[in-house]
């Protein structure tokens, strides 16, 4: 960009000729002896069209018609530089007399095409390779110079790096600039228009010379597009890129600013900027190209962030790392919402099936310390957080150090990844916390009250709440201390074999409840409950569907007859339905099988003992009668033949002892 700047100083000596030049030839004669001497500075063809006004005192001026400079030869932009009409004036006394001050420079439709080839040239660089001959050495360059009023309207410029595929398009251009002083201040008005989005800077300049050369200089800037605004107060330079100072942004959606930037606007969760982003604080911005925020304030959909940041640009992704203190920290968006409430609750018919959209998360990589006085991730909620959270190539992973929840303590992760698609997933231990909350907020279900420990594990996945829901898989167990069950009176239904015990005012009140389970396909199964109350004891399996709502669950229960838990009534009973109209019913045929079964089992019990009497009878008559004892592990038939042998051998033995003893 000095090359510019550079020829801009060679064009004003071009002025100091035709005061020369303007009493002995033609306007037309002066500005072809102009043009050409441009001509030779910048190597590309300039060419006027129409005729040329010269004005000699007090102001020493030229308007034109259309004006061009051709482009470099390897362009296929067209010309470098376009305008309809142009006009400049010099005050005659202040060049007389050595000075350059420039009392007005207009120009009319001017556009101005600005390049970089594949191989690194760019157009807007003048001498050398190049052609022209400009240079350091050029009369005119650096020259100071001052300029009441420089007007730009209904301007283009355009910005092509054939090397990176970029292009960058400003039109509707009006501009404003004066500079009283070489050395000192200079002011800037300039609207314009990129992508649809009209835009608006208003910009002092602390020394201007120091702007030229690229150099920090002091700097106080204020930008507006549509709701968005921004103001910047410090210094900054523009060779190299580089910035320090206090910036002050309310920018609304993004809508506005992606599309001056030239960007889709981002599509953001809600509570991370959805509806509003706002900053304020200490901005640097490094020659590298990395911005830093201190002590910086933060606003993401109304919620106040306190904020220490660095972003770095090198690799496929900006990369954040920063420490964020935060009060009420809403991140339901992440995840659909809310998972109760009017469209997740109990009594819906359903779950919300509004696409999610987290391709927010992929816009950049993170790693974020973070503090807040309570977490709303939708599925759950927590109150006091301490955690790390981390986004890698648009995977989230918050890792709570120390969380409260639901009056207990949380530890373990949770997990967003939108790098194909989107699943939700977590390993969760909550201690001492109160289960009827956290049922609330997952699944709208408010009727079991207890306190205790809960480890769950789970993942899902899919475009919404619904689909996530249908697919979630995982693990658990659950262990609650004393408490109750809402909406049902076991220990009633079972005195009185009637399912009526249901509704407003009924419960069962327990001691404990444990159980664990595991979730496939969206459905949850257990087969170990066991829950024990002052009146019922119970155990239970069955299937809880978390995709579909519903449940088809078996709880066998005895309603307890005495204090001591003698006696009473066992009975099956079965829930099914969904969960917004779960039926009860007592499963008599199982009650009738199950006592059936229990008196079949009697009945062989009391045969079995009373076969064993009879057989230890046989066994002590055989011995007293026939002097049969049974060994162990030999049958009675096998004690029969061993006796029968031992005397056949007795008998056979006396005999021969006889015969020995006759000889």
């Amino acid at each position: 960009m000095r090359w510019i700047f550079r020829l801009l100083g060679a064009v004003l000596v071009l002025a100091v000729l035709g005061v020369a030049a303007v009493f002995l030839l033609p306007a037309e004669k002066i500005a072809g002896v102009a043009l050409g001497k441009l001509e030779t500075l910048t190597g590309r063809k300039v060419t006027l069209e129409g005729s040329v006004r010269p004005s000699v005192w007090p102001v020493l001026g030229v308007e034109t018609g259309p004006v061009s400079m051709a482009n470099a030869d390897w362009s296929e932009e067209g010309p470098m530089f376009r305008a309809e009409a142009l006009e400049i004036g010099v005050d005659l006394a202040a060049l007389i007399g050595g000075e350059v001050k420039i009392t007005k420079i207009a120009a009319t439709g001017p556009k101005l095409v600005l390049e970089r080839a594949k191989d690194g040239r760019e157009n807007w660089v003048f001498g050398g390779r190049n052609g022209g001959s400009v240079t350091t050495e050029t009369p005119g360059v650096g020259q100071p110079f001052t300029l009441d009023k420089g007007v730009i309207s209904d301007g283009a410029l355009i910005f092509v790096d054939h090397g990176t595929g970029q292009r960058f398009d400003l039109t509707n251009m009006g501009m404003t600039l004066a500079v009283p002083e070489y050395e000192g201040k200079a002011t800037v008005e300039m609207t314009a228009t990129r992508g649809g989005q009209a835009f608006a800077l208003n910009a002092e300049i602390g020394a201007f010379r120091s702007f030229l050369d690229g150099k920090l200089g002091t700097l106080r800037a204020d930008w507006s597009a549509g709701r968005a605004k921004a103001s910047f107060e410090g210094r900054a330079g523009w060779n190299p890129m580089a910035a320090e100072g206090a910036l002050k942004a309310d920018l609304g959606a993004l809508t506005e600013v992606s599309a001056v930037a030239g960007v889709p606007a981002p599509r953001l969760p809600k509570g991370l900027g959805a509806e509003e982003v706002a900053l304020a604080g200490q901005v640097t911005l490094t020659e590298a190209g990395s911005v830093h925020l201190r002590k910086g304030k933060v606003t993401l959909d109304g919620a106040p962030l306190s904020v220490d940041a660095d972003m770095t640009t090198a690799g496929p992704r900006p990369k954040l790392s920063a420490q964020v203190t935060a009060g009420a920290l809403d991140l339901s968006g992440m995840t659909g919402g809310s998972g109760g409430g009017a469209q997740g609750g109990a009594k819906a018919t359903g779950w919300p099936k509004d696409r999610i959209d987290a391709s927010g998360l992929g816009a950049l990589d993170a790693e974020v310390a973070l503090t807040a006085d309570s977490l709303d991730l939708g599925l759950a909620k927590f109150g006091a957080v301490q955690a790390m959270v981390t986004i890698d190539r648009a995977r989230a992973v918050f890792d709570l150090r120390r969380a409260t929840g639901y009056d207990g303590t949380v530890a373990g992760q949770f997990v967003v990844n939108a790098r194909k698609g989107l699943s939700v997933g977590g390993d969760l231990t909550f201690a001492g916390l109160q289960l009827q909350p956290l049922l609330q907020d997952f699944g709208g279900y408010d009727r079991l009250i207890g306190t205790g420990d809960l480890r769950v594990k789970f993942l899902g996945s899919g475009g919404s709440v619904d689909a996530i829901m249908h697919s979630l898989e995982g693990e658990g167990s659950l262990s609650l201390t004393k408490g109750e069950l809402r909406g049902l009176d076991v220990a009633g239904m079972l005195r009185t074999l009637d399912t009526g015990y249901v509704g407003e005012g009924q419960k069962t009140i327990f001691d404990s409840v444990a159980g664990s389970f595991v979730m496939r396909g969206g459905d949850l199964f257990n087969d170990d409950l066991a829950l024990l109350s002052p009146y019922v004891t119970a155990s239970g399996q069955g299937r809880v569907g978390l995709g579909a709502r519903d449940l088809e669950y078996r709880i066998k229960a005895t309603a307890l007859a005495d204090d001591q838990g003698q006696g009473g009534l066992t009975a099956p009973l079965l829930i099914s339905g969904t969960w917004a109209k779960p039926k009860f019913s007592l499963d008599l045929e199982a009650l009738a099988q199950e006592r059936l079964d229990e008196q079949k089992a009697k009945l062989e019990a009391e045969a079995e003992a009373r076969a064993a009497e009879l057989r230890a009878k046989a066994k002590e008559k055989l011995k007293d009668e026939l002097g049969i004892e049974q060994l162990p592990d030999e049958s009675l038939e096998d004690a029969a033949k061993r006796k029968l042998n031992e005397a056949v051998s007795d008998e056979a033995q006396k005999a021969l002892e006889d015969l020995l003893g006759g000889n």
